[in-house]
């Protein structure tokens, strides 16, 4: 299951909490991970448990992390569904699930522990 939501939500916390006090993410992503007032969150949950994770803010992709690549797979699809993703700067941790969402990599840049990811010009 999908959900969408921001820290205004009623289940907000008891759903990301983890995720923001997380060393694990942070170590395995080199980014640091915060609850943004602006942030509009899909997390992709397995039998209620959160799996994959991805904070936006007009359209543009702000953190990724997950404990199931596939699901990521899934999330990084649907997402690609409701608009079109604007050049993001994003973790590396993740260049294949990217790929196989269908997303563009670009890692011509001089970030060390990122890339820029978006969608596809047609938005698919």
């Amino acid at each position: 299951m999908i959900l969408i939501m921001n820290n205004k939500c009623e289940e907000f916390y008891a759903i990301m909490g983890k995720l923001f006090g997380s060393r694990i993410a942070q170590n395995e992503t080199h980014d640091r991970i915060y609850d943004d007032n602006k942030k509009c969150w899909y997390v992709y949950t397995e039998e209620e448990n959160p799996v994959a994770y991805v904070s936006v803010i007009d359209n543009v992709i702000k953190n990724i992390y997950c404990t199931k690549q596939e699901l990521l797979v899934e999330l990084l699809q649907y997402i690609n569904t409701q608009f079109i993703i604007q050049d993001s700067i994003v973790t590396n941790a993740y260049i294949n699930v990217y790929e196989e969402s269908g997303l563009i990599v670009d890692t011509s840049n001089e970030y060390k522990n990122f890339v820029i990811i978006r969608s596809k010009a047609d938005g698919q």
